[in-house]
């Protein structure tokens, strides 16, 4: 799902009374007792630019004062309507076991600058649940709307299910196994996934070393907590802006692993996660280490399927970033 916001400049007469205008719609949002992170300064000149060339840096950091304050009135109002139906269905909410908390990342998106994620706290992990940003102006200029400023977001509604319902897996919503459609096919009361025996996980590991040209600040990494699932912002994983690189060789980011893994391997995935990060204290040649947890919904995998679908990846990281195995 994704939505968006704007405030036409030019019918307030000046981009301060803008300002001011959209500082007042900030004010007048419900304020909430949501736990939240946001650690990091609302705009930065590398990892996440300000439009500068459109947008002053007052008109930056109001419009995604309103945009988080919004996305967060959203997720309580969402999380406190299920809370309700759950317990008038007999059952324990989620913030029962688990007080709802979130934090605010950094991202990058192709139509949005700054941009963020919002990841909420879930079974000990944080999981993604949406992306958002201020509109990227040139965007809103093609629209012939250039004196429009706002923000926009998109959602994945998935990821809302899962921590409403205890969806342990993405993978389940697209699943025909009866045991889990059976329970969510009726127009009853709100009830909670039970869980079902699921096929044995099969983890393989794949450390690399980066070659020269790659190492630095172009590899973008995730904490060895993150799950590899689809971004909800538009439902596909996007890339970082590059740095630098070399051109005789692709600049690596992580996403770029995670799209080889979903090639390959498709739904036989269950995860992908940095487990450890190594840099030679002689050579400084810097190493990477992910484990990939091969699991399928349907059935239980061979030890030669998974063994080949890992060799294939591994050719394709040599292949396409000139990595070397470990």
């Amino acid at each position: 799902m994704e939505g968006a916001l704007t405030w036409d400049r030019s019918a307030f007469g000046s981009r301060k009374a803008c300002t001011d205008a959209i500082r007042a719609s900030f004010e007048r949002l419900p304020s909430h007792d949501l736990a939240v992170e946001d650690p990091n300064p609302t705009f930065h000149a590398e990892r996440n630019p300000l439009q500068d060339k459109y947008h002053s840096a007052d008109e930056a950091e109001i419009v995604a004062a309103h945009l988080k304050r919004s996305l967060e009135d959203m997720v309580v109002a969402i999380f406190t309507a299920a809370d309700k139906a759950l317990t008038a269905s007999g059952q324990s909410s989620e913030s029962e076991k688990d007080p709802l908390k979130v934090r605010w990342v950094e991202a990058f998106f192709p139509h949005t600058s700054p941009s963020w994620e919002m990841e909420v706290w879930w079974r000990g992990d944080w999981l993604e649940v949406l992306g958002c940003g201020v509109i990227d102006q040139p965007l809103l200029i093609r629209a012939n709307q250039p004196d429009r400023i706002g923000w926009a977001f998109g959602i994945g509604l998935e990821r809302i299910a899962m921590l409403l319902f205890g969806i342990p897996d993405i993978r389940l919503f697209w699943s025909k196994d009866p045991r889990f459609l059976k329970q969510f096919s009726d127009a009853g009361p709100m009830k909670r996934f039970q869980p079902f025996s699921k096929h044995p996980p099969a983890p393989r590991d794949v450390a690399f070393w980066l070659p020269k040209t790659l190492e630095g600040d172009v590899v973008a990494e995730t904490p060895a907590s993150t799950t590899s699932a689809p971004n909800s912002a538009g439902g596909q994983q996007t890339s970082s802006p590059r740095n630098n690189a070399v051109e005789a060789e692709p600049a690596f980011h992580e996403n770029d692993l995670m799209e080889i893994v979903r090639m390959i391997a498709g739904d036989s995935v269950e995860d992908v996660r940095l487990i450890d990060s190594f840099t030679h204290p002689k050579s400084q040649r810097r190493s990477l280490c992910y484990r990939i947890e091969y699991r399928s919904l349907e059935r239980t995998l061979t030890t030669e399927e998974v063994n080949g679908m890992h060799e294939r990846v591994c050719g394709q990281m040599v292949g396409r970033f000139g990595v070397e195995i470990r």
